[in-house]
């Protein structure tokens, strides 16, 4: 790295200081889950709007997930060949026209398909972005970067109820789309004119568009089994999708240059265990948003912007933590706090599963307290360890890999919800005829996430140490 903060392939000229890459990987960072986050609560409005049915209404979320996870490694192997910056640029100026263009849906058929068509933009700049940080900050001050663009993350999670809420109560579902396309129109700004250098770690390598393909057919395929089951096809889908990851995996062990270095997985276990710990955790908590806004809106006839300041709970504890949690993780092994967090959240997991129409609120605010407490503690020290156990040259790769457990557990997690919803509940609107269907698919559903964020402890714990195999980098600008 020279003395610009750029990388193999930058330009030399290029003037860039780590704090302001910061500040603009930390503003993406905050969009995304803002969005998401925004559109989970205005999810009951949409359904009066289009006159939507549960399942469909989950395909909101879930269209979104889907693109990101299928093309997230993909665009994180192109930024390593092509330039990070570029591509994280690309992506920031998608995803604020798509942003637009969502809020002048006319129908949910438009909303789903221009959520699917958001994903693949946010594809491009969320691993970039933490990629870029990742470049220009040593390992020993790695913890604390990554730290503070999480802390993005779960601020955007935190405002996102809440504002969202008050939105969608006052001037209706599709302001906050435009209020998503205003900001991100202030990162474009900011990233054309403050952020200029480039980082390239693989210039002139090919691009394995045939495992690209392979790996973004499966997930395809899986997701829609997901969404048809408990029907037949569902389990063909699943197991044609099953099988191309396997063929996925040996393609990848034989092509020259691949969009996914399996050897990570296979002779790195820290990488490995990571990310399989990430999986589980995302796989475990996303859906809660999403349910638990169906729960407040419906079962506890809440409005938008009270179920807002509920909900807001849980990522104050994510954005208050996570800077602290970077630093621990600088100086105690991450895989010790990343494992106490998982254990916080499998609590406030079982917590949730136990409510009931007659629950209090302050119930519902304590167990939100203590998952949000839980996933702080584990999400920067768990992607401190993934990015400090891999060579620089595999930043955008390993940075993608990051965002693709987070997609691909996400998409589980709504695939579960779905899953559940259908089983319960059918292809009916949720109505006080229902309320007792859905109060036992939402019970259901969290005690399957409070197992399975229960199992994510040992893969957790069992990573190994990196502190000692680290040795310190050297001082930026050298």
């Amino acid at each position: 790295m020279n003395s610009t903060g750029t990388s193999q392939g930058a330009d030399p000229d290029a003037k860039v200081t780590k704090g302001v890459v910061l500040f603009v990987a930390s503003m993406a960072a905050f969009l995304t889950p803002f969005m998401g986050s925004s559109v989970n609560i205005a999810i009951p409005s949409i359904a009066t709007e289009f006159r939507v049915d549960a399942v469909t209404l989950s395909w909101i979320a879930t269209a979104y997930l889907l693109t990101a996870a299928m093309f997230l490694i993909p665009w994180g192997r192109v930024a390593d060949i092509y330039g990070r910056r570029r591509i994280f640029l690309s992506g920031v100026i998608g995803y604020t026209v798509v942003s637009f263009l969502c809020g002048l849906s006319v129908s949910e058929t438009m909303l789903i398909g221009l959520r699917a068509l958001q994903g693949f933009t946010d594809a491009m700049m969320f691993g970039t972005g933490t990629a870029i940080v990742t470049s220009v900050y040593p390992p020993r001050e790695r913890g604390r970067a990554l730290g503070i663009t999480v802390t993005g993350t779960y601020i955007g999670l935190s405002l996102g109820p809440f504002i969202g809420g008050l939105i969608t109560s006052y001037l209706g579902w599709r302001s906050i789309f435009f209020l998503t396309t205003a900001m991100g129109l202030s990162v474009v700004v900011l990233t054309l004119w403050k952020m200029r250098g480039e980082w390239v770690g693989a210039k002139g390598e090919k691009m394995d568009l045939v495992g690209s393909g392979i790996f973004g057919f499966s997930l395809l395929v899986v997701m829609y089994g997901f969404s048809v089951l408990p029907g037949p096809l569902g389990y063909v889908l699943i197991l044609v999708g099953v099988v191309s990851l396997v063929v996925f995996v040996l393609w990848e062990r034989r092509v020259i240059h691949p969009v996914l270095d399996i050897s990570l997985f296979r002779h790195n276990i820290v990488f490995a265990l990571s990310n399989m710990a990430a999986l589980i955790n995302y796989a475990a908590t996303f859906a809660l948003a999403f349910m638990l806004s169906l729960y407040l809106q419906y079962i506890k006839a809440l409005d938008a912007d009270t179920a807002g300041i509920v909900l807001l709970s849980q990522p104050i504890m994510m954005a208050g933590f996570s800077s602290l949690a970077g630093r621990l993780s600088d100086r105690i092994e991450p895989r010790l706090v990343a494992s106490t967090g998982m254990f916080l959240t499998t609590v406030g997991l079982a917590l949730i599963a136990l409510l009931s129409a007659s629950s209090s609120l302050l119930y519902i605010v304590a167990a939100l307290l203590v998952t949000g407490l839980g996933f702080a503690l584990f999400s920067s020290p768990n992607t401190n360890a993934i990015m400090g156990c891999v060579d620089k040259s595999c930043y955008g790769v390993a940075s993608a890999t990051v965002g693709e457990m987070r997609l691909v557990g996400q998409m589980l997690s709504m695939g579960i919800a779905t899953l559940v919803l259908a089983v319960f509940l059918g292809n009916v609107p949720i109505e006080p005829q229902t309320y007792p269907a859905f109060l036992s698919a939402f019970r259901f559903s969290f005690i399957v996430f409070a197992v399975l964020c229960f199992i994510g402890i040992f893969a957790s714990l069992a990573r190994g140490n990196i502190h000692r195999k680290e040795a310190p980098g050297p001082p930026f600008g050298m």
